[in-house]
Formats: C-alpha cells, sequence, structure tokens
C-alpha cells in the first residue's frame, strides 16, 4: 500500500481494515476515514492526506502497516506509538481540528471554539505564570496535601508543577487566582494545567519529533534503484524494493534498516 491506502497493484483502488492486516472495530474505522478521504482526494487530484506518527495514533497504525508489515493481526495498542505525551486524549482538538476544517470537515463554529480555546489557554498560562503567591495564603494547603511548605512568594506557575498540586484546588483555595480565572470553562483550566505540568516532556518530545521530521523532509525518488547501492546489506535492499518507502523517515522505520542504511542512503540521494 501508499500511505494514502490506495494498493500500488491497482491504481484508484483503497483498502482498510481485515485486508490491510488489522483486527478490530477502530482500527477498521479510522482506516476507512482514511481511504474514503484521500479517495475522494485522489479524484479531485488533490494531495493525500496522511497524518504523521506525532499527529495521531491513526498514524502510527497506517505507519506501521507499511513500513513494518503484519506478521499477526495488528491492533493499535498505546505503547506502539513513542509520542504518546503529544498523542493526548484531552488535546485531540487541538490537534486535528484545523487539518479536519481545511478539509471541509469540521464546521467554521468547531474550527472558531478550538481557536477560543487555545486563546483561553494561553491566558490562564500567563496569569499562573505572572500571578505571585504569599507563603501564609498556601502553606495551610501545601501542608494537606503533604506537599513541603514555602518560605517566600513564589510564582503561581512554579507551585502547580509539584505532583500533589492540582490547579482546580489551588482555585479553590487562593480567592484572588479564583477571581482571575472566573471567566474560563473547566476544560480550558484543565487544559492549561496539563500543559504546564508536563511542559518538559511535552517540550522534549517536540525536539525529537522535529529531528524526526528532517529526514521525513527527504523525499526518495520514486524510482529509485536501491539495487545499485553495494554498501546496503541484501536484507536492506529486499526491504527498501518491497516497500519502497517515500522518505528516509520511513526508511528509517522499517524492520531490518538499521541507521548506518539510512546514512548510506543519504549519501546516494546527496549525489
Amino acid at each position: 500500500m501508499k500511505y494514502s491506502l490506495e494498493t500500488k497493484l491497482v491504481e484508484n483502488l483503497f483498502f482498510a481494515g481485515q485486508i490491510n492486516g488489522t483486527t478490530g472495530y477502530e482500527e477498521a474505522a479510522c482506516q476507512g476515514l482514511m481511504a474514503g478521504i484521500n479517495a475522494h482526494q485522489k479524484i479531485r487530484n488533490l494531495s493525500p492526506v496522511i497524518l504523521k506518527r506525532s499527529e495521531a495514533y491513526i498514524g502510527v497504525l497506517i505507519d506501521d502497516l507499511i513500513s513494518k508489515g503484519t506478521e499477526e493481526p495488528y491492533r493499535m495498542f498505546t505503547s506502539r506509538a513513542e509520542f504518546r505525551t503529544l498523542l493526548r486524549q484531552d488535546n485531540a482538538d487541538l490537534r486535528l481540528t484545523e487539518l479536519s476544517y481545511r478539509m471541509g470537515l469540521a464546521s467554521q463554529e468547531r474550527m472558531e471554539k478550538v481557536l477560543e480555546k487555545k486563546q483561553a489557554v494561553e491566558d490562564i498560562k500567563n496569569i499562573l505564570k505572572d500571578a505571585t503567591i504569599e507563603p501564609q495564603e498556601i502553606n495551610q494547603y501545601l501542608n494537606s496535601v503533604t506537599s513541603s511548605l514555602i518560605s517566600e512568594k513564589q510564582k503561581a506557575e512554579k507551585i502547580l508543577l509539584r505532583p500533589d498540586v492540582e490547579l482546580e484546588d489551588l482555585v479553590t483555595h487562593l480567592p484572588k487566582l479564583k477571581a482571575a480565572l472566573n471567566s474560563f470553562s473547566r476544560e480550558t483550566i484543565q487544559q492549561a494545567s496539563i500543559q504546564i505540568k508536563y511542559d518538559v516532556y511535552i517540550g522534549k518530545e517536540k525536539e525529537l519529533v522535529y529531528k524526526m521530521n528532517q529526514l521525513e523532509d527527504l523525499e526518495i525518488p520514486e524510482n529509485f534503484d536501491f539495487m545499485r547501492i553495494q554498501a546496503l546489506g541484501n536484507e536492506a535492499r529486499e526491504k527498501l524494493i518491497k516497500i519502497k518507502p517515500r522518505t528516509l523517515g520511513q526508511a528509517s522505520r522499517i524492520s531490518g534498516i538499521n541507521p548506518s542504511d539510512v546514512q548510506i542512503l543519504m549519501v546516494y540521494m546527496g549525489r
């Protein structure tokens, strides 16, 4: 298959579900969605819609099917994704609504709600970054959750980084914070809290995504002759010829392809 779920054997034929090696209703449903979208794109001479591994579990599933193959029926477990901190259920709307809107699936109203939510989350984060908390305001609460007391004033953002401290509890115990966040919905407050608490981990994964995208941007020509690269091992050549990866990033994830094979490909493509 191609990453659009169109079979390479018959043009304009798109597959989804068990024929691709998966089992489970959700796996079939997500492939059916992507196959339908890309059949529509193909008939209208538009670019295929391909979700990356860092954008959606659908992207992980399709990439696994194509680059790794299936020796047994495939199910989509979270453990298969290397960017689980980014692929959270709480941020699915922030990740995918804009793409859905561009394709005409999400309404203008829905898109506007997501943009409002994004802005609200940033506003809350800025409030917490600027809000100063005195020891006498917070120590009783910190003591109740067995968190160490503070001896001097601190920013609310820093206190929220503690594992036992939740933003909703801070709002309850701090009248001035409650007044500042009173106009925001519970959903946006929770989203801001998650982003602050896991900011370091989210940042590390985004850095890995950036490095991976550098390989994803290096496209392999469709008619590239892998047989002429003598430096590649026989297994690597066979896998590359069979799967025909579109990019170096996809080639690097094929079972049996090691980092040195990818470097060899980079050298030959540079020529």
